[in-house]
This record gives C-alpha cells, sequence and structure tokens, in this order.
C-alpha cells in the first residue's frame, strides 16, 4: 500500500491490532518480509510516474478503485463479506483515513519532493500511531518511547529543514510536500487507532477490502473534478495498475501471511526495510540524489521508530537483571 507509502505504514500498524495471535514461525517469512518491503517500496516509484500525469487526486483514486476491484473478490472468497456488511460505516470511514486522505497527500507530495525523502518519512508513521494513542486512550508510552518520539521527530525536523532548500519542478514549495507527507502519516496514524476502537475481531480481508471501498467512495467525486484534460500516457496506465495491484492488493496478502507466520512484531520491521527499496527504485529508475544528510536523518528517524515501537528498549539489561 502503502507509502508506506502505503508503507511501513498504517497498513502496518492499523491491521496488526486487529491480527489473530501468530502462528508458529515458518522459514518462508523472510522472504514474505522482503518481498513485502519491495513491494510497498515500489509504491512510491509507482506513484510518482502516475502522478506527473494523472494530478495527485486522481491518482489516489484509481489506485484506490483497483485495489477494491482487486481485494473485494478475496473478501468473498474467504467469506468475510457478512463482517464488512455488519461493520460497514466503520470500515467505509476508516477507508478514507487509511488509503483515501494518505494517498493523495503522498501523491500530491511526490510532485516535489523525491522518493526516498517521501518514504523516511512514512517511516514515521508508527510514532504518530503511537501519538494517537497517547492523546485518545490515554496510553502514555514509558520512558524508551518517550525518547524515541523525541528523537524521531528530531529527526524529521532535521530532514524537513534541509528539503526546504530543494528545488520544485512542479512549483510547490518543498516545505509543503513534506507538511503534506507528515499529515499522511498522522492520518494513518489515526487510522491505526479506530482500527483499534471501533475494528478490533473483524477479519483483516473485510477491513482491507473495507477500507478500500471507503476511499473509492470518497475520492470518486473528486477524481472525476481533477481528472486531466489530457488522457495519461500508457506509462502512467501501467504505474498505477502495478501500484493497485501489487502493491496494495498483493502486499495485503502478503502481510496477513507474514503476520499469521511471524507474529505483528516482526511484521513491523518491514518499517525499516521499505525507505530502503524506496531509495534504490529512486536512484535506479528516477536517477534521484541520496546525500549524505538524509542518510544521516533517516538513521535517527529509524532510531526512533525502533524505540517508539518498543522493538529495541533502553535500559532493558538493568531491568532484566533487577527482575527477581
Amino acid at each position: 500500500m502503502s507509502e508506506g507509502e502505503c508503507t511501513a505504514t498504517a497498513e502496518v500498524q492499523a491491521l496488526t491490532t486487529a491480527a489473530p495471535p501468530p502462528q508458529q514461525s515458518s522459514r518462508g517469512w523472510v522472504i514474505d518480509l522482503v518481498l513485502l518491503a519491495s513491494l510497498w517500496g515500489a509504491s512510491f516509484l509507482f506513484m510518482r510516474i502516475g502522478a506527473a500525469e494523472f494530478g495527485a487526486i486522481p491518482t489516489a483514486g484509481v489506485r484506490v478503485t483497483i485495489a477494491m476491484v482487486v481485494l473485494l473478490p478475496l473478501m468473498w472468497m474467504r467469506g468475510q463479506t457478512g463482517d464488512f456488511v455488519r461493520n460497514w460505516k466503520a470500515t467505509l470511514l476508516v477507508g478514507v483515513s487509511n488509503s483515501g486522505l494518505p494517498f493523495a497527500l503522498f501523491a500530491f507530495a511526490l510532485l516535489t519532493i523525491n522518493t526516498g525523502l517521501a518514504a523516511v518519512l512514512n517511516a514515521t508513521v508508527p510514532m504518530f500511531g503511537a501519538l494517537v494513542a497517547w492523546a485518545w486512550f490515554r496510553d502514555r508510552p514509558d520512558n524508551s518511547r518517550l525518547v524515541g518520539l523525541v528523537l524521531g521527530f528530531v529527526g524529521v525536523a532535521l530532514l524537513a529543514g534541509h528539503s526546504a532548500g530543494f528545488k520544485s519542478e512542479s512549483g510547490v514549495s518543498p516545505v509543503w510536500a513534506v507538511l503534506a507527507c507528515l499529515g499522511a502519516c498522522l492520518s494513518y496514524g489515526i487510522s491505526a487507532n479506530a482500527t483499534r476502537r471501533y475494528l478490533t475481531g473483524v477479519p483483516a480481508f473485510a477491513t482491507a477490502a473495507g477500507s478500500q471501498v471507503g476511499a473509492s467512495l470518497a475520492l470518486a467525486l473528486p477524481t472525476w473534478y481533477f481528472w486531466p484534460a489530457q488522457m495519461p500516457s500508457t506509462q502512467a496506465w501501467l504505474a498505477l495498475l502495478a501500484v493497485g495491484i501489487a502493491c496494495t492488493g498483493l502486499a495485503y496478502v502478503l502481510f496477513f501471511r507474514l503476520i499469521a507466520h511471524a507474529g505483528p512484531q516482526r511484521a513491523l520491521t518491514v518499517t525499516f526495510l521499505v525507505p530502503v527499496f524506496a531509495v534504490f527504485y529512486g536512484v535506479i529508475f528516477l536517477d534521484e540524489e541520496v546525500t549524505s544528510w538524509m542518510l544521516m536523518c533517516a538513521l535517527i528517524i529509524v532510531c526512533g521508530v525502533a524505540l517508539s515501537t518498543g522493538l529495541v528498549r533502553l535500559g532493558r539489561k538493568k531491568q532484566a537483571a533487577a527482575t527477581p
């Protein structure tokens, strides 16, 4: 999906909250993890290619519509249509915050900034999820996670401040592009906690397919209004087909299988791999430049995400020694 772009993304947080208990790990979960990261990393590349001709909102609208067409039959085949019908209001609304709005914001940002920068910013989704959980559920992070939140947002501030000097071919200030990425991440964080609040226990494919229905309905009229006057090229259409079918539909299947085989915590580590693939694709296919400053800020953000999500904790050895 997700730029986390569909990236590690709200999909990672929102769907793990409703995931079933993990089964025993299989030898193939590492392959699934890498393949999932490669697909979500590629979504930035395809979105940038598509947005250049479709525009931001039509790009997001076409993407979620294609994903809906892919996921609805899977939901039906798994017998989860009834679960979607029983929870249709919450599922459709979550789709707007989990797909419709953030996809449009990332498409807008990718008209100005490169795919690597967008992917690094997308990696802050778990931090925004933690902040929203703190405000919504009074789920206060422990000291280790607080340090991670501070560290992560320091990295974002350093990266965003430096990006203000980027040249923009679209005529839009890079500052607005960075803010659009952060707005998308906040939307993902809200969606993750809304899923936790209203959709816990709802089967994964009912949530995934239903959310794409909600996003498609929300973007239908704006997509028609902003549809480009000139028909986009075959390359742009193929890019959106790829992001809708492979980076959203197929990626969801891999993500659910990864949760079942490796558990939600290991699935969350896809957050750290997505920017690697996105940067690689940007350099190879779009001739994008990766600066040492960007790499340093990315490292700070990744460390912050690792701490804020609890994957890494400060003082773990000391706490373990004190435990009787």
